[in-house]
Protein backbone atom coordinates (compact mmCIF):
# COMPACT_ATOMS: atom_id res chain seq x y z
CA UNK A 1 0.00 0.00 0.00
CA UNK A 2 1.93 3.25 -1.06
CA UNK A 3 -1.08 5.82 -0.62
CA UNK A 4 -1.57 4.99 3.13
CA UNK A 5 -4.77 4.22 4.76
CA UNK A 6 -7.76 6.74 4.00
CA UNK A 7 -8.16 9.05 6.42
CA UNK A 8 -11.43 8.73 8.27
CA UNK A 9 -13.05 11.45 9.74
CA UNK A 10 -12.40 13.07 12.54
CA UNK A 11 -15.00 12.61 15.01
CA UNK A 12 -13.74 15.08 17.22
CA UNK A 13 -12.17 18.71 16.84
CA UNK A 14 -12.16 21.52 19.01
CA UNK A 15 -9.76 24.68 20.38
CA UNK A 16 -7.66 23.92 23.55
CA UNK A 17 -6.27 26.64 25.62
CA UNK A 18 -2.56 25.93 26.84
CA UNK A 19 -1.67 29.50 28.20
CA UNK A 20 0.44 32.87 27.03
CA UNK A 21 -3.05 33.50 24.75
CA UNK A 22 -2.43 30.64 22.80
CA UNK A 23 -5.17 28.10 21.68
CA UNK A 24 -4.33 25.13 19.98
CA UNK A 25 -7.10 22.69 17.23
CA UNK A 26 -7.15 19.65 18.35
CA UNK A 27 -8.53 16.55 16.31
CA UNK A 28 -8.82 12.49 17.13
CA UNK A 29 -9.88 10.31 14.30
CA UNK A 30 -9.45 5.92 13.95
CA UNK A 31 -10.75 4.12 16.69
CA UNK A 32 -11.59 5.64 19.93
CA UNK A 33 -10.21 2.62 21.63
CA UNK A 34 -7.18 2.17 19.71
CA UNK A 35 -4.20 2.68 20.44
CA UNK A 36 -3.06 6.14 21.24
CA UNK A 37 -1.03 7.63 18.74
CA UNK A 38 0.36 11.33 18.59
CA UNK A 39 1.47 13.08 14.76
CA UNK A 40 3.70 15.41 15.01
CA UNK A 41 3.49 17.98 11.80
CA UNK A 42 6.32 19.47 10.33
CA UNK A 43 7.49 23.56 9.78
CA UNK A 44 7.60 24.41 12.08
CA UNK A 45 4.59 26.92 11.06
CA UNK A 46 3.19 24.00 9.23
CA UNK A 47 -0.08 22.41 10.04
CA UNK A 48 -1.89 18.89 10.67
CA UNK A 49 -4.26 17.56 8.43
CA UNK A 50 -6.08 14.24 6.49
CA UNK A 51 -2.35 13.22 5.35
CA UNK A 52 -1.22 12.90 8.40
CA UNK A 53 -3.57 10.18 9.45
CA UNK A 54 -2.55 8.02 6.04
CA UNK A 55 0.07 5.83 8.57
CA UNK A 56 -1.73 4.68 11.01
CA UNK A 57 -4.74 1.84 10.31
CA UNK A 58 -7.81 3.63 11.77
CA UNK A 59 -9.52 0.29 13.04
CA UNK A 60 -6.16 -0.63 15.01
CA UNK A 61 -5.13 3.42 16.13
CA UNK A 62 -6.80 6.33 18.15
CA UNK A 63 -5.23 8.92 15.94
CA UNK A 64 -4.30 12.35 17.71
CA UNK A 65 -3.06 15.48 15.46
CA UNK A 66 -3.11 18.96 16.55
CA UNK A 67 -2.07 22.10 14.68
CA UNK A 68 0.90 23.60 17.53
CA UNK A 69 1.35 27.07 18.42
CA UNK A 70 0.65 30.33 15.73
CA UNK A 71 -0.17 27.66 12.11
CA UNK A 72 -3.20 25.98 10.86
CA UNK A 73 -6.50 26.52 12.85
CA UNK A 74 -4.53 27.53 16.42
CA UNK A 75 -4.60 31.29 17.55
CA UNK A 76 -3.19 34.06 17.47
CA UNK A 77 -2.55 33.52 14.10
CA UNK A 78 1.68 33.41 13.08
CA UNK A 79 2.51 34.51 16.13
CA UNK A 80 5.68 33.81 17.67
CA UNK A 81 4.85 35.27 21.41
CA UNK A 82 5.50 32.32 23.23
CA UNK A 83 6.44 29.89 20.72
CA UNK A 84 9.77 28.21 21.44
CA UNK A 85 10.38 24.27 21.28
CA UNK A 86 9.91 24.19 25.06
CA UNK A 87 6.37 25.86 25.01
CA UNK A 88 5.46 22.94 22.40
CA UNK A 89 7.10 20.14 24.71
CA UNK A 90 4.52 21.64 27.76
CA UNK A 91 1.18 22.34 25.24
CA UNK A 92 1.76 18.67 24.62
CA UNK A 93 1.80 17.24 28.27
CA UNK A 94 -1.17 19.27 28.59
CA UNK A 95 -3.01 17.63 25.80
CA UNK A 96 -1.85 14.08 27.01
CA UNK A 97 -3.24 15.08 30.53
CA UNK A 98 -6.63 16.09 28.90
CA UNK A 99 -6.76 13.03 27.03
CA UNK A 100 -6.04 11.17 30.03
CA UNK A 101 -3.41 9.27 28.87
CA UNK A 102 -1.03 7.60 30.57
CA UNK A 103 1.45 6.81 27.69
CA UNK A 104 1.25 7.33 23.68
CA UNK A 105 2.81 6.74 20.22
CA UNK A 106 4.26 9.62 19.08
CA UNK A 107 5.08 10.41 15.53
CA UNK A 108 6.98 12.88 13.89
CA UNK A 109 8.03 13.98 10.00
CA UNK A 110 10.78 17.09 9.24
CA UNK A 111 10.77 19.46 12.13
CA UNK A 112 8.00 17.27 13.98
CA UNK A 113 10.90 14.61 14.33
CA UNK A 114 12.96 17.45 16.18
CA UNK A 115 9.92 18.32 18.47
CA UNK A 116 9.59 14.28 18.75
CA UNK A 117 12.80 13.73 19.76
CA UNK A 118 13.10 16.47 22.30
CA UNK A 119 9.83 15.11 24.03
CA UNK A 120 11.22 11.71 24.23
CA UNK A 121 14.36 13.47 26.37
CA UNK A 122 11.98 15.14 28.32
CA UNK A 123 9.42 12.66 28.94
CA UNK A 124 10.32 9.18 28.10
CA UNK A 125 8.40 7.54 30.22
CA UNK A 126 5.46 9.18 28.07
CA UNK A 127 6.30 7.08 25.22
CA UNK A 128 5.11 3.51 23.70
CA UNK A 129 6.65 3.99 20.66
CA UNK A 130 8.71 6.49 18.52
CA UNK A 131 8.49 6.76 15.01
CA UNK A 132 10.47 8.99 13.06
CA UNK A 133 10.83 10.73 9.51
CA UNK A 134 12.69 13.02 7.52
CA UNK A 135 15.31 13.45 10.45
CA UNK A 136 15.66 17.19 11.24
CA UNK A 137 17.71 17.66 14.07
CA UNK A 138 17.89 21.65 14.94
CA UNK A 139 21.31 22.18 13.85
CA UNK A 140 23.16 25.21 12.40
CA UNK A 141 24.79 22.98 9.44
CA UNK A 142 21.05 21.14 8.58
CA UNK A 143 19.90 24.78 8.39
CA UNK A 144 22.84 26.11 6.26
CA UNK A 145 22.32 23.29 3.98
CA UNK A 146 19.03 24.29 3.52
CA UNK A 147 18.94 28.57 3.20
CA UNK A 148 22.64 29.15 2.54
CA UNK A 149 24.48 26.44 0.50
CA UNK A 150 24.01 22.87 -0.26
CA UNK A 151 20.35 22.35 -1.26
CA UNK A 152 20.99 25.35 -3.69
CA UNK A 153 23.48 23.32 -5.80
CA UNK A 154 20.69 20.72 -6.23
CA UNK A 155 18.05 23.00 -7.33
CA UNK A 156 20.06 26.34 -8.41
CA UNK A 157 16.97 27.58 -10.29
CA UNK A 158 14.29 27.59 -7.54
CA UNK A 159 16.80 28.47 -5.22
CA UNK A 160 17.34 31.69 -7.53
CA UNK A 161 14.20 32.37 -6.84
CA UNK A 162 14.63 32.38 -3.34
CA UNK A 163 17.09 34.66 -3.19
CA UNK A 164 15.31 37.12 -5.60
CA UNK A 165 13.87 39.34 -3.00
CA UNK A 166 17.26 39.89 -1.18
CA UNK A 167 19.21 42.14 -2.39
CA UNK A 168 22.78 40.86 -3.19
CA UNK A 169 25.13 42.68 -0.52
CA UNK A 170 22.67 40.40 1.95
CA UNK A 171 22.57 37.18 0.16
CA UNK A 172 25.55 36.08 2.52
CA UNK A 173 23.38 35.83 5.08
CA UNK A 174 20.00 35.22 3.94
CA UNK A 175 18.32 33.81 7.05
CA UNK A 176 19.50 37.60 8.58
CA UNK A 177 18.13 39.01 5.55
CA UNK A 178 14.80 37.09 5.66
CA UNK A 179 13.97 37.32 9.61
CA UNK A 180 14.58 41.32 8.95
CA UNK A 181 11.74 41.47 6.14
CA UNK A 182 9.28 38.69 7.99
CA UNK A 183 9.46 40.84 10.62
CA UNK A 184 9.69 44.23 9.04
CA UNK A 185 6.82 46.53 9.07
CA UNK A 186 6.02 46.78 5.26
CA UNK A 187 3.17 44.19 4.37
CA UNK A 188 4.15 43.80 0.86
CA UNK A 189 7.94 42.91 1.23
CA UNK A 190 6.69 40.58 4.39
CA UNK A 191 4.25 38.55 1.67
CA UNK A 192 6.48 38.77 -0.91
CA UNK A 193 9.52 37.18 1.04
CA UNK A 194 6.90 34.42 2.84
CA UNK A 195 5.87 33.32 -0.29
CA UNK A 196 9.35 32.79 -1.94
CA UNK A 197 10.43 31.49 1.12
CA UNK A 198 8.01 29.00 1.21
CA UNK A 199 8.08 28.06 -2.44
CA UNK A 200 11.67 27.32 -2.02
CA UNK A 201 10.63 24.84 0.40
CA UNK A 202 7.79 23.04 -1.49
CA UNK A 203 10.24 22.90 -4.35
CA UNK A 204 12.64 20.63 -2.74
CA UNK A 205 10.37 18.18 -0.74
CA UNK A 206 10.27 15.66 -3.01
CA UNK A 207 12.42 13.30 -4.87
CA UNK A 208 10.26 14.94 -7.97
CA UNK A 209 8.76 18.41 -7.47
CA UNK A 210 5.48 18.69 -7.45
CA UNK A 211 3.67 22.12 -8.44
CA UNK A 212 0.54 21.33 -6.72
CA UNK A 213 2.32 21.37 -3.60
CA UNK A 214 4.71 24.56 -4.56
CA UNK A 215 1.10 26.35 -5.31
CA UNK A 216 -0.08 25.47 -2.10
CA UNK A 217 2.66 26.28 -0.29
CA UNK A 218 2.98 29.64 -1.98
CA UNK A 219 -0.75 30.98 -0.41
CA UNK A 220 -0.76 34.02 1.84
CA UNK A 221 -1.95 31.68 4.50
CA UNK A 222 0.15 29.07 4.58
CA UNK A 223 3.22 31.16 3.32
CA UNK A 224 3.25 33.52 6.42
CA UNK A 225 2.88 30.64 9.33
CA UNK A 226 5.28 28.89 7.73
CA UNK A 227 7.97 31.29 7.00
CA UNK A 228 7.57 33.78 10.00
CA UNK A 229 7.66 30.45 12.26
CA UNK A 230 10.58 28.96 10.82
CA UNK A 231 12.37 32.05 10.87
CA UNK A 232 11.53 32.47 14.37
CA UNK A 233 12.91 29.11 15.25
CA UNK A 234 15.99 28.73 13.11
CA UNK A 235 17.48 32.22 13.93
CA UNK A 236 17.23 30.67 17.46
CA UNK A 237 18.88 27.24 17.07
CA UNK A 238 15.86 26.10 17.81
CA UNK A 239 15.93 26.81 21.30
CA UNK A 240 18.08 24.24 22.19
CA UNK A 241 21.11 24.51 24.78
CA UNK A 242 24.43 24.15 22.40
CA UNK A 243 24.35 23.35 18.81
CA UNK A 244 23.67 19.61 18.16
CA UNK A 245 22.41 19.18 21.76
CA UNK A 246 19.96 16.42 20.90
CA UNK A 247 22.68 14.09 19.96
CA UNK A 248 24.05 14.90 23.49
CA UNK A 249 20.78 13.79 25.19
CA UNK A 250 19.99 10.14 23.19
CA UNK A 251 20.28 8.03 26.50
CA UNK A 252 16.85 9.09 27.24
CA UNK A 253 15.61 7.30 24.29
CA UNK A 254 17.13 3.78 25.09
CA UNK A 255 14.48 1.23 26.11
CA UNK A 256 12.17 3.47 24.09
CA UNK A 257 10.92 0.69 20.95
CA UNK A 258 11.68 3.19 17.92
CA UNK A 259 12.11 3.49 14.01
CA UNK A 260 13.44 6.02 11.68
CA UNK A 261 12.34 5.96 8.30
CA UNK A 262 14.44 8.43 5.94
CA UNK A 263 14.78 9.02 1.95
CA UNK A 264 18.22 8.39 0.45
CA UNK A 265 17.65 11.62 -1.59
CA UNK A 266 16.45 14.54 1.06
CA UNK A 267 17.83 17.40 0.01
CA UNK A 268 15.51 19.09 3.25
CA UNK A 269 16.96 17.36 5.91
CA UNK A 270 20.10 15.11 4.12
CA UNK A 271 20.70 11.49 5.18
CA UNK A 272 23.72 12.30 6.97
CA UNK A 273 21.12 13.67 10.01
CA UNK A 274 19.35 9.97 9.82
CA UNK A 275 22.71 8.22 10.25
CA UNK A 276 23.86 10.14 13.20
CA UNK A 277 20.85 9.59 14.95
CA UNK A 278 21.16 5.84 14.51
CA UNK A 279 24.32 5.76 15.23
CA UNK A 280 23.35 6.97 19.12
CA UNK A 281 20.19 5.45 18.84
CA UNK A 282 21.38 2.00 18.11
CA UNK A 283 17.97 -0.06 19.56
CA UNK A 284 16.15 1.84 16.67
CA UNK A 285 15.05 0.59 12.79
CA UNK A 286 16.62 2.43 10.21
CA UNK A 287 14.55 2.41 7.01
CA UNK A 288 16.26 3.71 4.12
CA UNK A 289 13.97 4.97 0.84
CA UNK A 290 16.51 4.73 -1.83
CA UNK A 291 14.21 6.47 -4.34
CA UNK A 292 12.61 9.19 -2.43
CA UNK A 293 13.72 12.62 -0.66
CA UNK A 294 11.93 14.27 1.97
CA UNK A 295 7.97 14.31 1.34
CA UNK A 296 5.98 12.08 3.71
CA UNK A 297 3.49 11.76 0.74
CA UNK A 298 6.47 9.77 -1.35
CA UNK A 299 5.45 6.13 -1.86
CA UNK A 300 8.30 4.48 -0.80
CA UNK A 301 7.93 6.40 2.60
CA UNK A 302 4.47 6.27 2.87
CA UNK A 303 5.13 2.69 2.82
CA UNK A 304 7.87 2.39 5.47
CA UNK A 305 5.81 4.31 7.55
CA UNK A 306 2.83 2.28 7.37
CA UNK A 307 5.14 -1.03 7.53
CA UNK A 308 6.49 -0.20 10.85
CA UNK A 309 2.79 1.38 12.38
CA UNK A 310 1.74 -2.06 11.29
CA UNK A 311 4.35 -3.21 13.70
CA UNK A 312 3.82 -1.33 16.60
CA UNK A 313 0.11 -2.08 16.42
CA UNK A 314 -0.36 -5.00 18.56
CA UNK A 315 2.23 -3.45 21.31
CA UNK A 316 0.97 -2.76 24.82
CA UNK A 317 0.13 1.16 24.53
Amino acid sequence: MTHGFDPTPAWFGDWMPVGQGHRIWIEQSGNPKGKPVVVLHGGPGGSSGPELRRFHDPERYRIITFDQRGCGRSTPFASIDANTTWDLLADLEILRAYLNLERWQVVGGSWGSTLALAYAVRHPERISELVLRGIFLGTEAEVAWFYQSGASMIFPEAFADFCAPIPVAEQNDLLAAYHARLFGTDPVAQLACAQAWSRWEGAALSLIPDPVRIADFETPETATALARIECHYFTQGCFFETDGWLLTQLDALRGIPGHIVHGRYDMVTPMRSAHLLAQGWPQAGLSIVDDAGHAGAEPGITSAMIAVTQGFADLPP
